[in-house]
């Protein structure tokens, strides 16, 4: 026994967390099983294959060195399980190798956490402080994701983006775009990052980025090296109705490019612009008129409820009228298209969410963001994002739209062949 009286004190840094061992001791065994389950059903699958005297052509050759993988409950220890083909060395036979989907050869962390970390960069945490943070999140000796890891990830997220840039649209069509330009101050910059993005819905009512580009301005020669890149790499049949702001340079490039495109204008944006001409005690009253207009049942109403906005601030307020009134055709156009549809297209909301995370990131550190870091993360964002956007309602409609068949304040219209009287 020792008569020592010092008593030894927990480090502030430890955090002794027996739920976590547990889970983790768990992961362990049931990542064990899961990968020996594959090299079963693997080697069951190749049972067939025999060599000339017999024996079996594929068999078990042991483990590969244990190694640690990063997870969402910090690192885990695991071992993969190694097949040998034994008739490899044969004339003419082509070596059969097993790579397990659930483990492969090199990983060093989950698919969860490399997505993690450009959101936790966009987030404000910057590559300094990426230590610190993922110690906190994984434990203090977190392996595979030092500062320097997640620089070299860079080159890997700049290769995603240049493969994505490249991929092939002659299968692809868009029934609806939705456009917008976003714009990012980068560290001290002269001019601000404008980052065109073009969303699309597919005919079986999923969102997909189909077009991001980075340019000095929203300019109509920017959006139109956009458009016309995805026409060559064949995007050839034209989206239905494109929705976005009042932005004239892509409307005019789209009238150029893609001319039997429909026109349809932010309701978002062209109320806050209406607004905008508008004194602050007028504002509220003058926003629930122009709600009327956004949200009626019918072409006919909307129009009587903006009869009745110029009625109503015409007089001293020409400016805010004359907002409301140039675009008027363009701010209707969705009650030609199914009433299931309204919600998707009267606003360019499915961009502004995504990249209202991109502007948090810029305002909490100041713009500190080179412009190529800056694509590149807004890029992995937007890709993370879009394995969560939610269909398009009323998806059915969606093929009827595709094959032209018209729509009369969001209901179908069917010609009913005329009675001759007896």
């Amino acid at each position: 026994m020792s008569d020592s009286t010092v008593v030894p004190l927990r480090h502030p840094d430890t955090i002794e967390d027996p739920l976590t061992a547990v889970l983790r001791c768990g992961a362990r065994r049931l990542l064990a099983q899961a990968v020996e389950a594959e090299a079963e059903a693997f080697l069951a699958e190749m049972k067939g294959l025999r060599l000339a005297d017999g024996r079996e052509r594929v068999v078990r050759h042991g483990h590969a060195p244990e190694r640690l993988v990063q997870t969402g409950i910090g690192p885990v220890a695991v071992r993969r399980a190694k097949l040998r083909d034994r008739g490899a060395g044969e004339a003419g036979a082509e070596r059969i190798r097993f790579t397990s989907a659930i483990l492969p050869r090199w990983a060093r962390r989950t698919r969860s956490l490399d997505a993690l970390l450009p959101v936790l960069y966009l987030r404000g945490v910057s590559m300094g402080d990426f230590g610190e943070a993922l110690a906190a999140l994984l434990g203090k000796d977190a392996p595979n994701l030092s500062p320097s890891v997640v620089a070299r990830l860079r080159g890997e997220w700049e290769a995603d983006h240049a493969r994505w840039q490249r991929r092939d649209l002659s299968a692809r069509r868009y029934v609806y775009v939705w456009a917008d330009g976003i714009y990012l101050q980068a560290r001290m910059e002269p001019q601000a990052e404008c980052m065109l993005v073009l969303i699309g819905a597919t005919p079986e009512g999923k969102k997909e980025l189909v077009g991001f580009q980075v340019g000095l301005r929203e300019s109509a020669q920017s959006w139109r090296e956009l458009l016309v890149g995805l026409k060559a790499r064949g995007l050839a049949i034209a989206p239905e109705l494109a929705t976005g702001d009042g932005a004239l340079g892509f409307w005019k490039a789209l009238e150029e490019v893609s001319p039997a495109t429909r026109h349809q204008r932010c309701t978002v944006h062209k109320t806050a612009n209406v607004l905008d001409k508008l004194p602050r005690s007028v504002q509220p009253a003058a926003k629930a008129d122009l709600r009327e207009v956004w949200t009626a049942p019918d072409r006919a109403t909307a129009e009587a409820a903006m009869t009745t906005f110029a009625e109503k601030y015409g007089a001293k307020y020409a400016k805010a009228v004359a907002c409301l009134a140039k675009d008027r055709e363009a701010l209707l156009a969705f009650y030609d298209y199914p009433a299931e549809h309204w919600d998707h297209l009267r606003t360019a909301n499915p961009i502004e969410s995504v990249f209202a995370t991109v502007r948090h990131r810029t305002v909490r550190t100041k713009g500190a963001l080179s412009q190529d870091t800056a694509r590149l993360m807004v890029f992995k964002l937007v890709m993370a994002a879009a394995k969560t956007w939610r269909r398009l309602k009323g998806e059915n409609q969606l093929p009827k739209v595709v094959q032209g068949v018209t729509f009369r304040d969001g209901v179908e219209v069917t010609d009913t062949p005329a009675h001759n009287a007896a």
